[in-house]
């Protein structure tokens, strides 16, 4: 799935919405909860290197809110990291170039969108 597919994806399929909160980075957007505005996913464009990678250029990424107790588990699977920029007890950043598979990627979502919904 690739950063289009993820998006139409969230729109079909979950009630959220999405802006675009930063001047800064105009394409990176947040997905969030219709009623409670919590995000449940931040989609940004980010340089390899700020994963960890020696690789140049820049990948389309995805944060998601995950099972603490899962957490470390993730970030062993391939294209799964430590979050960028969010709290990595509690999140992980997710490639969105199709090296995750797409089941993977809907689970992941559905238990991001469940733990941010203040149920």
């Amino acid at each position: 799935m690739n950063r289009d597919d993820f998006e139409k994806f969230v729109i079909q399929n979950y009630d959220a919405s999405f802006d675009y909160p930063w001047k800064k980075s105009p394409k990176n957007e947040v997905f969030r909860h219709k009623n409670s505005k919590k995000w449940f996913a931040l989609v940004m464009s980010v340089q390899k290197k700020w994963l960890g990678s020696d690789e140049e250029g820049v990948v389309d990424v995805v944060n998601l809110k995950c099972d603490k107790e899962l957490v470390g588990s993730l970030q062993k699977e391939h294209g799964i990291f430590k979050a960028y920029h969010m709290n990595k007890e509690n999140w992980v950043t997710v490639v969105i170039d199709g090296g995750v598979s797409d089941e993977k990627l809907k689970s992941l979502v559905r238990m991001s969108y469940d733990l941010t919904s203040g149920k």
